[in-house]
């Protein structure tokens, strides 16, 4: 798992998605589903997602559930056009990994 979110974080910011300043309090405060009313998904996959992936992984946790977020990639993605495609595979990879891990 450790892997697949290394390669994410490297493919945000290969398609220049990743953002050099920090969430503010508000943006992290939503209640709503990946944060749809603060933030963009890939300000969501950079701030919560990988953060807290990050510190499962790292602790050996047990994943919190299945994550399921690739259908959501690819509504929240598609002014990419064709870049999206890694984007996808990786985050496809992710799901699976998740699934295996519960």
């Amino acid at each position: 798992m450790q892997q697949a979110l290394g390669e994410l974080e490297r493919e945000l910011q290969m398609l220049d998605l990743w953002s050099a300043r920090e969430a503010s309090a508000v943006e992290l405060a939503s209640d709503q589903p990946f944060c749809v009313d603060t933030m963009a998904f890939e300000q969501w996959l950079q701030w919560v997602f990988l953060p807290r992936m990050q510190v499962l992984a790292e602790r050996d946790l047990p994943m919190p559930g299945v994550c399921q977020i690739s259908p959501m990639a690819e509504q929240s993605l598609q002014h990419l056009g064709r870049r999206q495609g890694s984007l996808l595979t990786i985050l496809s990879r992710i799901d699976r990994l998740s699934a295996e891990l519960v």
